[in-house]
């Protein structure tokens, strides 16, 4: 597989993983599809990650959705959200 390829490959699967982790948690979150597509491909290194740590294993989609997820809950907390609550952010507008 040619290096182009890999990164449309990488790029498309960390946009749907990252998708799934924004879907799974209610609310709407103010985040742009690059950010989404970054969150997925950072969650399956994550998942990938702590899958090999504990099963010496590759993660699969599973793991991956796991640290997306995560992540996606981390930038909530960081923008005073909650589980259910996405939180202000930062106002573009007056």
């Amino acid at each position: 597989m040619s290096w182009i390829a890999y990164l449309i490959s990488l790029a498309f699967w960390g946009l749907i993983i990252g998708a799934f982790a924004r879907l799974a948690l209610p609310g709407k979150d103010p985040m742009s599809l690059f950010m989404t597509m970054l969150v997925g491909i950072a969650g399956s290194f994550i998942g990938g990650l702590v899958a090999w740590l504990l099963f010496r294993s590759a993660g699969g989609l599973f793991f991956s959705f796991l640290g997306a997820f995560l992540i996606v809950y981390l930038i909530r907390r960081s923008r005073g959200g909650s589980l259910t609550d996405p939180g202000r952010g930062r106002q573009l507008r007056p």
